[in-house]
């Protein structure tokens, strides 16, 4: 199946919907961007497993008898919060800034669980790729849940920041679960590109990517600006994500002590 490449804009304030499971394609999942003006409020009470990523911004979340308060300043520079929800527990978000906006991710989930919001201290920095690749594959992952941490969800959910000039998702992988991938550039209006299997697709703010099963993603920022992605998977039923494919060809560059051009002539 072809890869979706969904270009960015600027988003209305309220719900705006990028995929629908059920639709075409489906990933498995809902996906799209709220952004909340001051003093908009925003509920969902689908019966769905949900998970709100805070970009950047300042709201109230209301749930489960529970009033939280959480402020981003940007992606880039700040960890995230991401709260949590079963299908069975609905939220209220007020907007508290001028311009907040957080990812909303969505899909079927009968198992009960309680109701979590991960702070920054959950998902500290790991600077993926370090000391291999002569750093040029070294970008941060900010995980926030996944099967080792929250085996009753149907979603696994986090984020990169791929470093100016440097690869990311590398060396290239696969899984057989659909995966999405939501995008911002610092500075704004900035681009990098993205090998989705055997197509490159260059990408800009706001813009989304629908990976499929068994399609490579590895990216490249253009030297100057930073990329940070949204990076949310889909369980499947009876084989939860956890493991990827390597491509065999390039896992050689992953060992510290490779020799790498012009250091091997």
């Amino acid at each position: 199946m072809k890869t979706v490449h969904i270009k960015g804009k600027e988003f209305e304030f309220g719900y705006n919907e990028i995929t629908r499971q059920g639709g075409d394609p489906d990933m498995l999942m809902d996906f799209g961007i709220l952004r909340l003006k001051k003093n908009q409020e925003y509920v969902d009470d689908s019966k769905l497993e949900k998970a709100y990523l805070l970009v950047y911004g300042w709201v109230k979340l209301i749930y489960d008898e529970q009033e939280v308060e959480i402020k981003r300043e940007n992606c880039f520079d700040v960890g995230c919060y991401v709260l949590h929800l079963p299908a069975n527990t609905s939220v209220k978000i007020i907007g508290l800034a001028e311009d907040t906006e957080l990812t909303v991710n969505r899909t079927t989930n009968e198992r009960e669980f309680v109701p979590r919001l991960y702070t920054p201290e959950d998902s500290p920095d790991e600077y993926r790729g370090a000391g291999t690749m002569q750093e040029t594959s070294t970008r941060i992952v900010r995980t926030v849940f996944d099967y080792t941490n929250a085996p009753y969800a149907n979603l696994v959910i986090g984020e990169v920041i791929g470093f100016p000039g440097k690869w990311s998702s590398y060396p290239p992988h696969h899984h057989p679960q659909p995966e999405i991938y939501y995008y911002k550039t610092n500075p704004a209006g900035g681009h990098a590109l993205a090998q989705i299997g055997e197509e490159a697709y260059k990408l800009s703010d706001n813009d989304t990517i629908l990976i499929h099963a068994g399609q490579t993603h590895p990216h490249v920022t253009y030297p100057g600006y930073a990329l940070w992605y949204l990076w949310v998977i889909r369980h499947l039923d009876g084989k939860p994500y956890g493991i990827q494919t390597f491509e065999p060809q390039y896992q050689w560059v992953t060992d510290p002590n490779a020799k790498f051009w012009p250091d091997n002539k």
